[in-house]
């Protein structure tokens, strides 16, 4: 199913750790954060101090605004299904022809009720324009059909989604407006690596941008192995035991049930899990094959990626720097953050400036006019 990272400890890990994993995982010498990379505008709140405070007060405590759903179910080429949340503007709002679609990928065991997912298409709507959230498998609140969830480099799928996004009618029946894609944390990672794999070739979706991505899952399996990190681990990994536990009364014979509910760490769930399910020899080679870093070079769509330096769940060091990226991709790495927060103002505080600067890459790639509409 997947995940942001994940490690674990004895044997077996032990020997996967020191020494036999492949250079993009675990480079042999820490290479320099990179600090000639821009860190933007964000300024963290003076009284929400440090990495763990900023990532968990906008998740758990921050007002999100609230939203009208309309879902929509589409039948996968395989047989299994997705669901998409399209935000419903409110009654009585401008709808303006051949308005840009904004779709979202969210991160994992994320979905549209995600804080993150709820500022932005609440902006997207504010703004004029259509807003959808495209669910994982698994993540909807149904559980899919086949014996497969997803995982952060299922970079196929949403191939799929966008280019049936992007072949949508217009409503009046004219041309739709351009298709704008994001993704954060796992979804970042997915939509990075589908835009680097696929070049030239992603240029129908207009511009992108990616926030918190695991850009190195090698790297964020160690981070999140250690400290008080491990509570995030066993945050997701409850839900993914649970979820991979249903799976099993499914589709019996799948992997060990007594691995999965013993699973502490996403080391054993990715092992016994997350790449059999999905056609991997094992964790080291699902989190080298699928980190977006190495497909940076290759991105064509311009595209912006945010990363907080001080991010708990991926060490700085575990970046890209800006000789290892495309002329299309502009990397922005503020000092504070964490991980998907980036809150601003006076407490309980405001999740605004992640959605501002979100629109302001698509303003610089569109224009103004095309981003904010003649209301605006």
């Amino acid at each position: 199913m997947a995940g942001s990272g994940g490690i674990g400890s004895g044997a077996t890990r032990g020997s996967a750790f020191e020494g036999e994993v492949p250079a993009l995982a675990a480079p042999p010498v820490p290479v320099p954060v990179p600090c000639s990379v821009p860190a933007g505008d964000y300024r963290a709140p003076s009284w929400l101090p440090g990495r763990h405070a900023q990532t968990l007060w906008p998740a758990l405590l921050a007002p999100r605004p609230r939203l009208a759903w309309r879902r929509e179910r589409w039948d996968a080429p395989d047989g299994d299904f997705v669901d998409l949340d399209w935000a419903v503007p409110p009654p009585g709002t401008a709808r303006r022809p051949a308005r840009p679609l904004l779709a979202l990928f969210h991160g994992l065991e994320g979905s549209s009720d995600s804080p993150y997912a709820r500022v932005l298409m609440a902006e997207a709507l504010t703004r004029g324009l259509d807003g959808v959230v495209i669910h994982f498998r698994g993540c909807s609140g149904t559980p899919n059909r086949l014996p497969r969830a997803y995982h952060s480099g299922d970079s196929d799928e949403a191939d799929w989604v966008l280019s049936r996004l992007a072949a949508r009618p217009a409503e009046d029946g004219g041309r739709p407006g351009p298709l704008l894609a994001a993704g954060v944390s796992l979804g970042g990672n997915v939509l990075l690596k589908w835009l680097g794999e696929r070049g030239e070739a992603a240029d129908f979706v207009a511009a992108a941008v990616a926030v918190s991505p695991p850009q190195d899952l090698h790297a964020g399996a160690i981070a999140l192995s250690r400290g008080f990190n491990r509570l995030y681990t066993e945050n997701f990994l409850r839900t993914l035991r649970s979820k991979s536990l249903a799976m099993l009364e499914r589709h019996p014979g799948l992997f060990d049930p007594r691995r999965v509910a013993a699973s502490r760490d996403f080391f054993d769930f990715d092992e016994h899990v997350t790449a059999p399910l999905h056609g991997f020899a094992g964790a080291i080679d699902y989190w080298t094959r699928s980190s977006c870093r190495q497909y940076l070079g290759g991105v064509s769509v311009p595209t912006l990626v945010i990363n907080a330096l001080n991010d708990p769940f991926l060490p700085p060091t575990a970046l890209a720097s800006p000789a290892e990226v495309s002329t299309a991709v502009r990397l922005e790495y503020p000092a504070q953050g964490g991980h998907v927060g980036f809150l601003t103002g006076r407490p309980p505080g405001r999740l605004d400036w992640l959605a501002r600067r979100v629109f302001d890459h698509f303003d610089d790639v569109l224009g103004t006019a095309a981003v904010r509409g003649p209301e605006r």
